[in-house]
């Protein structure tokens, strides 16, 4: 199998790399807002394989002690390969020296981030989807 290579900039990505994401969204991001969101972030890793992104993660943050990651996605022909227990590996090496880094996902998600090493807590979110078109 073709290696992954891991990218921490987004000088080679384009958005003719990145397609099939958002699986079950009710409206997807364009590969230019997800362009953007990432150039926007704190920290972010690519997945690229081929010459085509097959996951990303991203970590928003104060710059000091606290951090978030928002999105931890792998393209659906290419989970159960450890792409997105590396991406949160890497994430988190970036993220060395912060006091706390959270996430928020869905309950059947919480034993896979358990194995991560994260901890299950209680969180509460507001959604806006016409925030991303």
């Amino acid at each position: 199998m073709i290696p992954v290579e891991y990218l921490t900039t987004n000088d080679r990505i384009r958005a003719e790399m990145i397609e099939g994401f958002f699986v079950g969204w009710p409206v997807a991001p364009t590969a230019e807002k997800l362009m953007e969101v990432m150039a926007g972030s704190h920290r972010r890793v690519w997945a690229v394989r081929e010459e085509r992104v097959v996951g990303y993660v991203n970590a928003i943050s104060d710059g000091v002690l606290n951090a978030f990651i928002p999105w931890l996605e792998v393209h659906p022909d290419h989970q159960g390969q450890g792409i997105g227990a590396e991406l949160v590996r890497r994430i988190v090496a970036q993220l060395d020296g912060m006091y706390a880094v959270d996430l928020c996902c869905d309950t059947e998600l919480f034993p896979y981030y358990e194995r991560l090493g994260f901890t299950t807590f209680g969180g509460a979110g507001l959604r806006f989807p016409a925030a991303i078109r």
